[in-house]
């Protein structure tokens, strides 16, 4: 075999490969991404290895042989360098000024942005693995679809018609699933209202093909990657238009600092997952009926590059000076029609407490910054799983909401089954000030009383209504976990209390005659008792 033949052999087999790898890896043709270059390595490494492995089968090519591995290890070495230069040029120890200044932070407040609340109507309390369950349930009695399809395991959180909803698409269960349900598509999606704690099936008139568990030219990332060669995706989410339509929407990065640093997200494609057809749009142009085009992950990301290297690289490793960063995890609320997320920002030096929070626009990037003082996200929930602790229930992150003027947590406790069960208000300020009601009725009346009884505001009159009755029935119930006292009056009216906010109700007999202060409750004829003498 010939130099040449050898030469025209290697080729061919690499293209091949090529061919065939990008096929199943579905790389980025972009030199900006990392993984691009490690590809090119790859290559390199497997044309050198067949073209030296055919030279060196035949004996006159000895020399040929011992003289291209020089070359090819040059080839090889030019991707490798690239990244470690590339990589060392990008890092933040040379551009920590630059990280910092990728987005731009405004100064809000507190009162100004968040009107007090009675209720909540525009925050999603409810997590993926919650809402994972009460989708099953909601397709428990559609065994055609249950036996052919399953729920993504991602839940996309959506502002449809004004109010937050989870979205998650159907995926085959498996390969022989797809092979046999491929020419019906999938037939619709899941919408959980994590507010109500409710969930439906959406059937859809176009079904839906492209899906990341199908397969060959089905397959989601495929099409996509086949559709758009060189661009850097990060994220994919499901999402719905307001008419009910369904898209994917795929956010595209590129490098803001050197060739691979602080990636953020230049473009969007919004992908038609019925028939296949895409609109890739500037990000400053995504149309305001997309919710998510910055992930939580990045949102939190870029507000940690511009809290901790606004000082400079040296002062993020040593000294620390004004350096702050965001608790490890993150809400949502729903505000001017937009998903914000929402996260504690903590001092470097001491993160047993919050110095502020940092609402961050899901769609366009927008960031601000709420300087309320108080604790963090995590010893609020341990607060309020403390005061129902003999339940076991566990508290989800939560949300910040303005109560009576005060900055308050509220969150939900949910049960070893993942099933949403109380809801829980926290002070920020005095995380021992702890509420929960099994509706969102009773926590904030359970709250407000609380606020009044410690001194920290007054009640406005109208929240708290005084009556005096006589007790016919005294009853005692567990709901949810926690024990409840239903007292009903003479005149057909039930006030009920919970034991572990005020242990004296136990004390109420029939016959007695009583001074309640009382708060409606989202039940004619119930309410909910704040005290009682």
């Amino acid at each position: 075999m010939t130099k040449t033949k050898s030469l025209v052999i290697s080729l061919i087999a690499t293209i091949v490969i090529v061919l065939i790898s990008f096929y199943f890896a579905l790389p980025a043709i972009n030199v900006q991404s990392p993984a691009f270059w490690v590809y090119i390595t790859f290559i390199l490494i497997f044309f050198n290895f067949l073209y030296s492995f055919l030279l060196a089968a035949n004996s006159f090519a000895k020399k040929a042989a011992v003289d291209f591995p020089k070359i090819g290890v040059i080839l090889m070495a030019i991707p490798v360098v690239v990244l470690i230069i590339g990589g060392l040029i990008s890092s933040t120890m040379f551009n920590a000024k630059r990280y910092a200044s990728i987005i731009n932070v405004e100064d809000a407040v507190f009162e100004e942005d968040m009107p007090e609340s009675d209720s909540v109507s525009n925050i999603a309390l409810m997590d993926t693995e919650s809402a994972t369950i009460i989708g099953n349930r909601a397709l428990g009695a559609l065994s055609e679809v249950v036996s052919q399809y399953e729920i993504s395991p991602t839940y996309t959180q959506i502002n449809y018609h004004n109010t937050p909803q989870k979205v998650a698409n159907r995926e085959y269960a498996d390969f022989f699933k797809w092979l046999s349900n491929r020419s019906n598509g999938i037939p619709g999606y899941i919408m959980v209202d994590p507010v109500n704690n409710t969930a439906t099936y959406e059937e859809l008139e176009t079904p839906i093909r492209y899906v990341s568990s199908a397969y060959f030219g089905e397959n989601l990332y495929r099409a996509l990657r086949f559709d758009y060669p060189t661009k850097i995706f990060d994220s994919v989410y499901f999402e719905l238009d307001e008419e009910g339509n369904p898209y994917y929407i795929v956010s595209c990065l590129s490098s803001k600092v050197g060739l691979f640093g602080a990636k953020d997200v230049s473009e969007v494609i919004i992908f038609n997952p019925c028939d296949g057809s895409s609109v890739l749009y500037p990000v400053e142009e995504t149309p305001a009926w997309v919710d998510i085009v910055y992930t939580g992950d990045l949102a939190s990301k870029k507000f940690n590059w511009y809290g901790m290297l606004s000082g400079g690289f040296f002062n993020s490793i040593i000294g620390n000076k004004d350096c702050k960063q965001t608790t490890d995890d993150y809400g949502y609320v729903v505000l001017e029609d937009d998903v914000w997320y929402f996260t504690g920002v903590t001092s470097v030096n001491s993160d047993e407490s919050n110095i502020g929070f940092v609402l961050s626009n899901a769609r366009t990037g927008q960031y601000k910054y709420y300087p309320v003082v108080g604790a963090e996200e995590y010893s609020a929930m341990a607060a309020a799983e403390g005061q129902v602790q003999e339940t076991g229930y566990v508290a989800s992150f939560p949300s910040l909401i303005n109560v009576s003027g005060e900055a308050t947590y509220i969150l939900v406790l949910k049960d070893n089954g993942g099933l949403v069960k109380l809801y829980a208000l926290v002070n920020v300020e005095n995380y021992g000030i702890v509420a929960t009601g099994s509706t969102q009725e009773d926590a904030f009346a359970a709250y407000k009383r609380l606020l009044s009884e410690s001194g920290v505001v007054d009640v406005a009159p109208d929240d708290i209504v005084s009556a005096t009755v006589t007790v016919e029935t005294v009853r005692l119930a567990t709901l949810d976990g926690s024990s409840v006292v239903y007292i009903t009056a003479e005149n057909g009216d039930v006030y009920k209390g919970y034991l572990s906010e005020d242990e004296s109700l136990i004390l109420i007999r029939e016959g007695d005659s009583i001074t309640v202060e009382y708060s409606e409750t989202d039940i004619d004829g119930i309410y909910l008792i704040s005290s009682w003498r």
